[in-house]
């Protein structure tokens, strides 16, 4: 039997693993799940007779290595900064490699190695990144085998609660990996382009520079911008384009309810915090603000937050239980954002009934034949329960198709690279569909550039 590996048995691997165990006898395929759970592991394999679940440290090099030798491929469902070791010993053994985060440096520089080996290397095949590459590159082409002229590419992704499960004041739970949320939009200034101009947005303001946009049957939603846009003018050969954009999609009201974690600090994840696992609830946000002999924290905190006890800003802060005295943090040496992440999993978690959704909206903007054209595309997803979420099933799924078809010799490109190819894309999107997972493309009047409007 051909083995594949999947080193990591987190929310995302559901699908993934269904997936490929339900192929597994018409393809012949033997799955090897290692985590550092193993209960999680074997969990996930459902006692399926062409799958099992280990033990596995990925800090174990000896128990890496043998893990890696034994398969035929390997997924890594890794934190991505973990990918690189599981990378280098692929690189030994001469073994494929499927992740779905973004390509560091490091993993880079193995493009030229990997090639020499003829080994895959795919990276950013999940769906944000991944499904995201793969449904712009298929709309992009297109154009441009018409021989048109792409003038604008905006590009909004969200993990939402499905309208069925919006039971809470923020309309918001966790979907997916809980800090990756708390840290969104740090590590420098959002950069964009809008008609050929320019824009950043520091973090301190991106959470009040929203936009809004439709989707039909769902209603309205804001949009935040995503830290660097720019990288996707040469990823995506738009080099020469006058709008460039890509956001995080919320429900309207969220950006401006998170923007008062933002104003107090919470959302800092550089420093620690002394004594951390014995404070309360409530102090630890009493720790952000100003000494008082005699002001309680409600009145502190309001007026920090500059907002009034009847604000729906108040309601939100109180349904958190946020100034709870007997709840504690419980965290040894938490920073700011690892004391709020475990706050908000008391409100935010999914529950056994909840179902989640994916919402992704692209819009292309271009020119043909001295005539200005735009198409949207959009794609909504709903999971069918708390386990296989619609997150697990776009990040998962486009995963296990690429593998399959790596190790099936259908991709056969090799390095280090991202699913940017039609060789990659187009079976894979075609395949998604079965699940569920589609774009609609309509054409509506293009929205860009006006020289009579826009001042820069």
């Amino acid at each position: 039997m051909r083995n594949i590996l999947i080193i990591g048995a987190g929310r995302s691997a559901t699908s993934l693993i269904k997936y490929l165990l339900d192929k597994s006898a018409a393809e012949n395929l033997f799955l090897t799940i290692g985590d550092i759970n193993v209960e999680n592991a074997q969990k996930l394999t459902s006692g399926h007779p062409n799958g099992r679940g280990i033990l596995l440290d990925v800090f174990d090099h000896q128990q890496r290595k043998q893990a890696v030798k034994d398969s035929d491929i390997v997924i890594s469902m890794l934190p991505a900064r973990f990918h690189i070791e599981v990378a280098r010993d692929c690189i030994s053994y001469g073994k494929h490699l499927v992740t779905a985060s973004y390509i560091s440096d490091d993993m880079q520089q193995l493009d030229q190695v990997a090639k020499e080996k003829g080994l895959v290397f795919m990276n950013e095949i999940g769906l944000d990144p991944g499904i995201d590459h793969m449904s712009a590159m298929q709309v992009i082409d297109s154009i441009k085998d018409k021989g048109g002229k792409m003038l604008l590419f905006e590009s909004f992704t969200g993990g939402l609660v499905a309208p069925q499960s919006d039971n809470n004041l923020w309309n918001y739970k966790f979907t997916w990996n809980p800090r990756n949320v708390v840290l969104a939009g740090q590590g420098g200034a959002a950069e964009f382009i809008q008609e050929g101009k320019y824009k950043y947005i520091p973090y301190n303001r991106l959470f009040r520079r929203t936009e809004f946009i439709e989707v039909e049957g769902y209603g309205k939603f804001e949009v935040y911008a995503n830290r660097n846009s720019l990288k996707y003018q040469s990823v995506y050969g738009l080099e020469d384009i006058l709008t460039l954009y890509r956001g995080t999609i919320r429900k309207v009201g969220f950006s401006k309810a998170w923007n008062m974690f933002v104003h107090l600090g919470m959302t800092d994840d550089t420093y620690t915090i002394p004594n951390s696992e014995n404070l309360s609830y409530r102090e630890f946000v009493n720790s952000f603000l100003p000494y008082s002999p005699t002001d309680s924290v409600e009145l502190k905190l309001r007026h920090s937050l500059k907002i009034d006890q009847d604000d729906l800003m108040w309601n939100k802060i109180e349904v958190l239980d946020i100034l709870n005295p007997t709840k504690t943090l419980g965290i040894k040496d938490a920073t700011p954002a690892q004391g709020l992440q475990k706050i908000l999993m008391d409100s935010w978690s999914l529950a056994p009934e909840d179902k989640d959704m994916i919402v992704m909206y692209h819009k292309f903007g271009y020119e043909l034949e001295g005539k200005k054209y735009q198409i949207d595309s959009k794609m909504v997803a709903i999971g069918d329960d708390q386990y296989y979420t619609a997150m697990a099933k776009t990040v998962g799924l486009p995963v296990a198709i690429a593998a399959l078809r790596i190790l099936n010799k259908e991709i056969t490109t090799p390095g280090v690279q991202l699913p940017l190819n039609k060789e990659v894309y187009e079976p894979i999107l075609k395949e998604l569909q079965e699940f569920g997972i589609h774009f609609t493309e309509t054409k509506v009047p293009y929205l860009g550039y006006n020289p009579m409007n826009v001042v820069g």
